[in-house]
């Protein structure tokens, strides 16, 4: 026995042995990598923030058809463990407006959308997530229907949501990086996708008359929409194809979603909401 108590203490003071230890993180930060009994051990003592990717496949100039996929997921990569957020599976269909004409383009219908959306946000506040960040890649009619979902669900179940358009909230890095604005499929959304999948992005295939101009309110309309790349602004937003830009540009909508995600976050906890 007394040799036994001497090597347990000579165990514990060998620089080379350590006792058995909690992890600091998580194996993954991706539920769909994530068993059901590390899940439990994580949601919510430990993690209660989830992030959910949604997005669409449309046409999107010279980029792949799945970049408002691509982008919000390559932000949920870099944020999870910044934030100790989990990553939700992506919703990759969306209600696609006036490019769904375009060849690989798909659309979900909104009602039918809005009850999809509706029973995946539920089941992540069922799974005791505290904060549902929506990462949303789709603008249109379906940044209403992930608003509108994200309120009822919020009061519902009594948990905390936030959706956010990265390109919109990110339209100041754009400028710092552009001097200019920007466009679907245009430099910004171009230069993040190109950070990502260069070898997917293919200016070869590329001209300046791929893009047009959106219309002013009220004046005109189009389905489907003449070109696969919209610009916000007459003469502003074509695609660049630098490397540094894009490099540059996806570091700073990283931070700069990172910091609203941050600071949202933050004053909910000091608000003491929904801590029960």
């Amino acid at each position: 026995m007394r040799l036994i108590g001497i090597m347990v203490i000579a165990m514990g003071l060998c620089p080379g042995f350590s006792p058995a230890q909690e992890p600091t993180k998580p194996s993954t930060y991706e539920m769909n990598l994530m068993n059901w009994q590390e899940f439990q051990k994580w949601v919510p003592g430990r993690i209660e923030t989830v992030l959910l990717p949604t997005g669409t496949l449309e046409a999107h100039g010279v980029l792949p058809n799945g970049s408002d996929n691509l982008a919000p997921e390559a932000l949920a990569r870099e944020l999870a463990p910044r934030l100790n957020a989990l990553i939700a599976p992506t919703l990759n269909y969306g209600v696609t407006g006036s490019l769904k004409g375009y060849p690989g383009s798909f659309a979900i219908s909104p009602g039918a959308y809005k009850a999809f959306i509706t029973d995946v946000m539920a089941g992540l506040a069922m799974n005791r997530f505290k904060n549902i960040i929506v990462l949303n890649g789709h603008g249109g009619p379906q940044t209403a229907i992930l608003q509108d979902v994200a309120q009822s669900v919020s009061d519902r179940y009594r948990v905390r949501t936030l959706v956010i358009n990265w390109w919109s909230l990110a339209a100041e890095e754009t400028f710092a990086v552009f001097g200019e604005n920007g466009g679907h499929a245009g430099n910004n959304e171009t230069a993040y996708i190109q950070a990502i999948v260069p070898e997917h992005v293919h200016p070869e295939w590329y001209s300046k008359d791929m893009a047009t101009p959106y219309p002013a309110p009220k004046t005109w309309s189009a389905y489907p929409f003449p070109s696969s790349i919209g610009l916000y602004e007459k003469g502003q937003g074509y695609p660049t194809f630098d490397k540094k830009q894009a490099e540059a540009y996806f570091r700073r909508v990283n931070e700069r979603v990172f910091q609203l995600i941050s600071e949202v976050i933050r004053k909910w906890d000091m608000a003491g909401l929904y801590r029960e």
